[in-house]
């Protein structure tokens, strides 16, 4: 068809490090070669692929609901914005938030919905949402947040048994009865212009677990004309990860059919430093890629708001030995989970922003040895 163009692919010329694919229905099975292979990508980079998670339909009805809901007028974003107070739930606008010690301001937007609100539909939790969201909180929503959740639950759960818990402990932690942060998340990216070089900073992910998170393009006529196919999981670039010990970062090439999951800090600190939260950051796609909008899902595990952030120690002795070989009061942070979030989420709001000299610290990477690739 005259006039149309075909999806620029993740281009081959580019540093990216690989993430070990770890199979979920193996996981389900038991498969003790799959259990170390996930173990190895949980303790040594913190990043993995996962095939085999079937949220894929839902992945995708969930990001056409946020597509609608981020196509709204800004007038009508504005009533469901999260605000300065450290808010996690509704919409967030482009350019309220720094990206840079500088306080450069963000250009990102992004739908949040809680977990706790949608299970519980039409009961309202923490707050209203849009009438594009409310519509298919039933179809799109909440069949990805169950769906979701029940991954993340049992990849919680062998995490738990290979660091000497007893069974359900981590599960305590993260009770769907007991309000969280916990929430799914669409992501618009706008096309990059010339010398943009970064969307998200580096930083580390604030719960337990990340994903699966995929980056996708929507579906449909309105896309079938302008790019002459429909996309359903060809998926854009932009993760970067900076492997521990290394400089330089690296992207994580998207790979239809594999979503991408992440360990975050509360695990980091349940396990006194065994689990692994890497710092990441998301820049314009590479190559011909940037010209596109970036689009992407994910679901986001955090603990019960309650939850002390603390190690484990008292009830695994692997847990215990790793805690005790850290800084001192490092896994002692004297927080609850809701207060851990609302710092994070509340210091990177532009109207909060204190200058250069916190900037590590709202990002979660409060580590004052990170190398300088970091601030890049």
């Amino acid at each position: 068809m005259p006039g149309l163009t075909t999806f620029p692919p993740f281009p081959d010329d580019v540093p990216t490090h690989p993430l070990l694919v770890v199979d979920y229905k193996l996981i389900q099975a038991g498969d003790e070669e799959e259990i170390e292979k996930l173990w190895e990508a949980a303790t040594q980079l913190g990043f993995w692929y996962l095939k085999n998670h079937g949220v894929d339909a839902e992945a995708q009805a969930l990001l056409e609901v946020g597509r609608k809901a981020l196509s709204l007028p800004l007038e009508e974003k504005l009533k469901y914005e999260l605000g300065d107070e450290g808010g996690s739930f509704g919409i967030k606008t482009a350019g309220v938030q720094a990206i840079d010690a500088d306080g450069t301001r963000d250009k990102i937007e992004f739908l949040n919905v809680s977990q706790d609100d949608a299970l519980a539909w039409p009961e309202v939790v923490h707050r209203a949402y849009p009438d594009i969201v409310n519509a298919h909180m039933h179809s799109a929503v909440r069949p990805f947040m169950e769906k979701s959740l029940a991954v993340n639950s049992t990849l919680l759960e062998v995490l738990n048994s290979k660091l000497g818990l007893p069974p359900g402990t981590i599960a305590s932690f993260h009770d769907p009865m007991d309000p969280s942060s916990s929430l799914s998340r669409c992501i618009r990216a706008p096309p990059c212009v010339p010398n943009e070089k970064l969307f998200i900073p580096a930083h580390t992910d604030y719960g337990s677990l990340v994903g699966p998170a995929e980056g996708l393009l929507p579906s449909g006529a309105e896309l079938t004309r302008v790019c002459g196919q429909t996309f359903l999981h060809n998926r854009t670039g932009g993760l970067q990860v900076l492997p521990p010990g290394a400089n330089q970062w690296y992207y994580v090439k998207p790979i239809p059919g594999l979503a991408i999951c992440n360990v975050g800090d509360a695990l980091n600190i349940f396990s006194g430093g065994i689990l692994r939260s890497n710092i990441h950051r998301v820049v314009p796609p590479p190559g011909e890629q940037a010209a596109l909008e970036r689009w992407s899902v994910g679901f986001f595990t955090r603990p019960s708001d309650n939850a002390m952030l603390r190690a484990i120690s008292d009830k695994s002795a692997l847990i215990a030995e790793a805690a005790a070989k850290g800084e001192p009061g490092r896994f002692e942070t004297g927080a609850n989970a809701k207060e851990w979030v609302m710092r994070r989420t509340g210091g990177l709001r532009y109207n909060n922003y204190k200058g250069a000299g916190g900037w590590n610290g709202w990002q979660g990477t409060e580590d004052t040895s990170l190398p300088e690739a970091t601030k890049a």
